[in-house]
């Protein structure tokens, strides 16, 4: 289905909505976008009301909107409400949902080349704790994953498919579709790390096939900082183990037994941010209200925009490659390193991140890179930023020896 352009106009409410845009250029929105205002005035009030009225008192005025927040989520990624548990980050939502697979010693885990650095630790860890080898699947020439190549690597001891969507230092991404067809044939787990994902792409888990889905909030959905969300399939809570309980995650005690909750929030504790918790909640609302189909739309055309503008500078490389490719553009300046531009462009009130080589080790090794400049676009940004940035990298090669 065709979706309408977010027009200028919106754009400019939009940014007129967000007090960042006018102090900085913000391209690290793979970092952490700047959040609109309602979003943080969400989160200021309910600790204003916190100090006054107490906090379980504010929680318990606030209890249908905290409720709210499920359905929210739910409607974002095409789940159930009791599919969603609600966390601080993607590596606490990926971890209970990894860590909770019951692995054995022979166990394999396929994995792409893209993945990053914390379940790239993860996987290191069952290797070492129970003997659980990891399969990885390049990419082609052309940066494409093959899929063929995966499920001709599917055997009786493939465990799990983990994949992430969006990688952190690369602007391409995963066939995750057609990754989870594969996975639901030969009926083998599929956890997805939409990190980078959720809030820039449409995310439709039933049509993705996955299991389990990890998603940050501070990134493209624009939430504040610690806050996230995991969804857990029905059919798949009661394979993953628990890696800790309380009287939230357990309603029914005795003193001879416990009985867990029957939803995804048997993955959460009693104690968070409910301001946290509302703020994710207005972000996902925001997100839904402009329509997630008309921000991919408006991000697309931006990256692909700095891609050409940055290509048509001598002395700068862009490393994206793969036939789809998202809102993260990352390219390298020959001759200056990427913490020098990104620290020359903070002066120029432009935010840029720094893509390490250990955030995405496997690619990063293959590709021999140490380190790049990552700028991510969303859907605030402006093609005049784009160009204001292009202009400034050109000034930094003048700083070089040869051409003092």
């Amino acid at each position: 289905m065709r979706t309408s352009s977010l027009t200028e106009q919106e754009v400019g409410q939009l940014r007129a909505q967000t007090k960042g845009t006018d102090k900085k250029i913000h391209f690290n929105n793979a970092g952490a976008s700047l959040p609109p205002d309602v979003v943080v005035d969400t989160v200021v009030n309910y600790l204003q009301e916190e100090a006054t009225e107490g906090g379980y008192e504010t929680e318990f005025k606030y209890k249908d909107q905290l409720e709210n927040t499920y359905n929210l989520i739910a409607k974002l990624i095409n789940a159930d409400k009791d599919e969603i548990a609600v966390v601080e980050n993607a590596s606490t939502a990926w971890g209970l949902a990894f860590n909770g697979i019951d692995f054995k010693a022979g166990d394999e885990i396929i994995i792409s080349e893209m993945e990053y650095i914390t379940n790239l630790i993860g996987f290191l860890n069952v290797k070492k704790d129970y003997g659980v080898e990891t399969r990885v699947i390049p990419n082609d020439e052309h940066g494409n994953f093959s899929l063929t190549a995966m499920e001709a690597a599917i055997s009786p001891k493939t465990k799990l498919i983990a994949i992430t969507h969006i990688p952190s230092t690369a602007g391409s991404m995963m066939p995750i579709i057609e990754i989870g067809k594969i996975a639901r044939k030969h009926n083998i787990l599929y956890l997805l790390d939409a990190c980078q994902s959720a809030g820039q792409v449409p995310i439709d888990v039933a049509e993705i096939g996955c299991d389990m889905l990890s998603v940050t909030g501070r990134k493209y959905l624009r939430a504040p900082r610690g806050t996230g969300f995991l969804y857990v399939k029905k059919e798949v809570q009661d394979k993953l183990k628990l890696l800790f309980m309380d009287g939230f995650s357990t309603p029914s005690v005795s003193l001879t037994d416990y009985q867990v909750r029957a939803d995804a929030r048997r993955f959460e504790l009693y104690e968070k941010n409910r301001a946290l918790t509302l703020g994710l909640a207005k972000a996902v609302e925001y997100a839904l209200n402009i329509g997630v189909d008309r921000i991919w739309q408006r991000i697309q055309l931006l990256a692909n925009l700095m891609r050409k503008e940055l290509a048509t500078i001598d002395g700068i490389t862009v490393h994206d490659i793969g036939d789809e490719k998202c809102g993260i553009v990352t390219f390298s300046l020959n001759g200056i390193d990427s913490a020098n531009v990104k620290s020359k462009l903070a002066e120029k009130h432009i935010n840029v991140s720094v893509g390490l080589a250990k955030s995405t080790l496997i690619y990063m090794n293959k590709n021999h890179l140490s380190g790049i400049v990552r700028a991510s676009v969303h859907y605030y940004n402006t093609e005049d930023e784009i160009r204001v940035m292009c202009k400034e990298l050109v000034s930094l090669f003048k700083y070089l020896p040869s051409n003092k």
